[in-house]
């Protein structure tokens, strides 16, 4: 019954779901109209909304946060020690279930870590378990390595809880919570750790038979040559100066040392990125070998570049409002404020913050949209600032299981397109709402 399901699920996407940035349009299209009739404006207004500085060019800041978080993430996942670890996990997996719960299981705890990282070190591992186990379903796998996506915000990375850190203004109220009480709640733990256990089994759970099975093409197991590190001239041999990589090396690791001495174990977007930055430098042994995997990783953040004005544009019609206050997110929002109390208003939250993220596929962009509306919410009905932002993390994380905006560089390194993976995806998603849900419920009967 549960293979029918699944299959039912991947028959389902393959059919229906179009490439990203053509979602990316069409959702654009959806917003619009929806937005005309929320909010009567004209449609040169609503046109206005989409392309002006407050809606196409708003998120260009935290874009480029972005793409750090993914461009370094991937670069420290290519170093030569970074692959011979995964090569020692990989040589873990001798069939079917043990390459499907390895793939969930890794993937999940380096998403956890930082979501870059995890999501290039689990595509990594996924092709090199598909070269030890040929019999496994090579989509499944792939969307096993995806699936541990569904832990980044409430991981070390999260744009919304690292932003809370240093604060979060909404209107003249400051909102600010320490990691404490949002990355290490033991409730938020909890979570993540069940997703961590179950997760694995579920997605092995989804292995088609072995009529439907589809191997690894080939082709996309095929390695590139590892670069000859020339050292001919004197701009090459300054290139590979071990002087300076090592100058390099010190200067950045003081000053990570010399942030945490000062402020604690409080972490922002930016220092994650630096974190990452050294640590890729210190992996891949000097700075030539480094600045080739950068531009190398940078290929990866085409999709990302490509699609975040448009999201932007979508989240400028989603917030502008009319001259009596009213915009097409604040009545999603309000919809689900109104029928809450202290213990459901996060649940309500989370549920919302799903359905929004199909629009705005951004942890800072929702953070934006919603923030404004949640937050004060939830200071009116006692709600803690970790719980309340927390549920808009788990949200956004949530549906993008079927929003293929993030999955574009995972899908790169494997070879496939976002229709393959997309249908095991769906059960994901539907595993981890109910976790998210009990989750919530929980967290406000409990703490």
């Amino acid at each position: 019954m549960f293979k029918k399901f699944t299959n039912g699920c991947v028959n389902l996407v393959n059919r229906w779901l179009p490439d990203p940035f053509l979602f990316a349009i069409i959702l654009t299209i959806v917003v619009y109209i929806a937005a005309l009739f929320t909010t009567k404006m004209t449609p040169i207004e609503m046109v206005n909304a989409w392309g002006n500085d407050a809606g196409f060019w708003s998120l260009l800041g935290f874009a480029m946060q972005m793409v750090l978080v993914l461009v370094l993430g991937s670069a420290m996942a290519s170093a030569r020690v970074c692959k011979r670890a995964l090569g020692k996990i990989a040589s873990l997996a001798h069939n079917k279930k043990q390459a499907i719960i390895i793939t969930t299981a890794v993937s999940t705890a380096c998403c956890w870590i930082n979501w870059g990282f995890g999501l290039i070190a689990g595509a990594l591992l996924a092709k090199e378990i598909a070269r030890r186990v040929r019999d496994v379903d090579y989509p499944l796998l792939i969307a096993s390595a995806y699936s541990g996506f569904v832990v980044w915000h409430a991981g070390l990375s999260g744009s919304i809880p690292l932003q809370l850190v240093d604060g979060k203004e909404f209107g003249e109220v400051l909102y600010q919570a320490p990691t404490m009480d949002t990355i290490f709640h033991p409730m938020n733990l909890i979570m993540c750790g069940i997703i961590l256990v179950v997760m694995p089994l579920v997605c092995y759970a989804m292995h088609p038979d072995e009529e439907h099975t589809i191997l690894v093409d080939p082709i996309h197991l095929k390695e590139e040559a590892d670069r000859i590190d020339s050292k001919d001239t004197p701009a090459e041999k300054i290139e590979h100066s071990k002087i300076l990589w090592v100058i390099t090396l010190v200067l950045g690791f003081v000053y990570i040392v010399y942030y945490f001495a000062t402020k604690g174990f409080n972490l922002g977007l930016n220092i994650v990125n630096m974190i990452f930055m050294f640590l890729g430098i210190l992996f891949h042994g000097d700075l030539r070998r480094y600045v080739d995997a950068i531009t190398d990783a940078a290929k990866g953040s085409a999709g990302i570049i490509l699609q975040f004005p448009f999201y932007a544009g979508i989240m400028g019609m989603m917030i502008v409002k009319n001259p009596d206050g009213v915009c097409l997110a604040g009545q999603i929002s309000d919809f689900f404020v109104n029928i809450s109390n202290n213990v459901t208003f996060p649940v309500w939250t989370f549920l919302s913050a799903g359905i929004v993220n199909f629009f705005v596929p951004s942890g800072g962009g929702q953070w934006a949209v919603q923030g404004p509306i949640v937050m004060p919410a939830a200071e009116q009905l006692g709600v803690e600032v970790g719980r309340a932002a927390m549920a808009i993390a788990w949200g956004d994380q949530w549906t993008n299981m079927i929003q293929p905006f993030w999955a574009l560089p995972a899908l790169g390194v494997a070879g496939l397109s976002a229709r393959n993976i997309m249908g095991y995806c769906l059960v994901v998603l539907i595993f981890t709402g109910v976790v998210g849900i009990a989750g919530f419920l929980a967290w406000g009967l409990l703490f």
